[in-house]
């Protein structure tokens, strides 16, 4: 499944309708970056020129001009050209031909004539909206053609008198995400969550990170797909590293395993964490704490329904996190007043989700004003609530040290309450420990 250029243009012709009539607006893709001396990164265009293009190539801009009441808006790409030599090398382009047969774009232009073709574009427009501070270089261009169209004003033309981050246009517009684009993230879940399944039935002990990382790029490999984050395998203490990447160490007999890792398809993004037992087997202690995360994380999701605001599901699964550490032991006092002290951050020092869309971080306000904004039907959001027992702790009994524990899933926000995507993949401890072969 793949969005058409219809859905591209739509997005577009909205973008048109918010920017208003005589204005310009500026979007260029990421450049592409090097690795090392000669190597380069596989390219990955930038989410928000791709939201609105579907063109996927490096050194790219797009250029959204309005006009007067009434008269259609005008779409410009600027793209490399077609060069057999550099196709060669690096492979085919889609060069200013097939950016109008291909993109539907109404002009197209040699990258290399930007500089020169901008300016006719800008004078007399009113407002110019661009993404500001995305890319230093590219600021400095933008800088340079608002001076040059300045100097115009001689012939009795004038650069833009308004410059608006473009930014807080786009990146609400993707806030919410459409039927087709829940339909891509299901299946980047669903292959994501045949990962964690493998994971799960492949790990031994003595196991490396790095192998258990392997069966979930294999997975996710073999479906087209690409990581939509760096991995995070983290055995034993490794897993109260929050963001631990280096997955590197062996995987110990009586230890849980905390893998964060999924995949992205088509551009859109998935983001699952499972905690499980390298054996199979909980021990009685990481059974009790992952049954907290659990209890939590289930009515986190719940809360995750339209009207409730943003931060909600967090409050329920601090709540729930704080009375669970109180009755195992490891905090004591009032639940309440150990929320209002923040004690639990001793133990769960993160935020309980984010936006999820085509960067797994997602773009979009999370307030308005100074109100934590309401859900509303198609927001897409992860509910991640964990525990974390530092090794090192000497104010918790010896037994709890070391543990981490995260249980993640996707959740869009639907009429008919939350949707998880992430489904696929087992997470109570029964389930677990079946799928691995070690069920009483």
């Amino acid at each position: 499944m793949k969005l058409s250029q219809a859905d591209f243009k739509k997005r577009r012709d909205l973008l048109a309708e918010k920017i208003g009539n005589n204005s310009i607006a500026i979007i260029a893709t990421r450049a592409e970056m090097y690795r090392n001396r000669d190597a380069d990164y596989k390219y990955r265009a930038d989410s928000s020129f791709y939201y609105l293009t579907g063109f996927a190539e490096p050194e790219s801009v797009a250029v959204i001009e309005t006009f007067a009441e009434g008269e259609d808006y005008s779409y410009s790409l600027f793209c490399r050209e077609r060069d057999r030599e550099m196709e060669i090398w690096h492979g085919y382009r889609a060069g200013v031909d097939g950016a109008i047969e291909t993109f539907d774009a109404d002009e197209a232009y040699a990258i290399d004539l930007l500089d020169e073709e901008i300016i006719e574009k800008l004078i007399n427009k009113q407002r110019l909206y661009y993404r500001i501070g995305q890319q230093a270089e590219f600021d400095a261009r933008v800088s340079e053609w608002i001076k040059t169209a300045d100097a115009e004003q001689r012939r009795g033309n004038a650069a833009p008198a308004e410059l608006i981050q473009l930014d807080r246009i786009v990146d609400e517009m993707r806030v919410k995400k459409s039927a087709q684009e829940i339909e891509l993230m299901q299946i980047a879940s669903n292959i994501s969550a045949e990962a964690h399944t493998r994971a799960m039935q492949t790990v031994e002990p003595e196991m490396m990170e790095y192998a258990l990382e392997a069966e979930l790029n294999y997975i996710f490999g073999k479906n087209g797909c690409v990581p939509s984050y760096n991995s995070i395998v983290g055995g034993g203490e490794n897993a109260c590293i929050l963001h631990y990447v280096e997955n590197n160490k062996p995987l110990k007999d009586g230890d849980l395993v905390l893998i964060d890792a999924a995949c992205e398809y088509q551009f859109y993004a998935s983001d699952i964490t499972r905690t499980f037992p390298v054996n199979g087997k909980f021990s009685p202690e990481q059974k009790a704490l992952y049954n907290v995360v659990l209890e939590a994380q289930l009515a986190a999701i719940d809360a995750t329904r339209i009207g409730n605001h943003y931060k909600y599901p967090h409050e329920v699964a601090v709540k729930i996190l704080t009375q669970g550490l109180v009755d195992l032991g490891l905090l004591s006092g009032d639940v309440n007043e150990l929320i209002e002290s923040e004690a639990f951050r001793q133990f769960f020092m993160h935020g309980t989700g984010h936006w999820l869309g085509m960067d797994v971080h997602d773009v979009g306000a999370y307030k308005t004003g100074e109100h934590w904004r309401a859900y509303e039907a198609g927001m897409v959001v992860t509910v991640e609530p964990g525990l974390y027992v530092a090794p090192d702790d000497e104010t918790v009994d010896a037994k709890w040290r070391g543990i981490g524990i995260r249980i993640e899933d996707d959740i869009v926000v639907t009429e008919n309450g939350p949707l998880v995507l992430t489904k696929n993949v087992v997470k109570t401890v029964e389930e677990i420990e079946s799928l691995m072969g070690q069920s009483d």
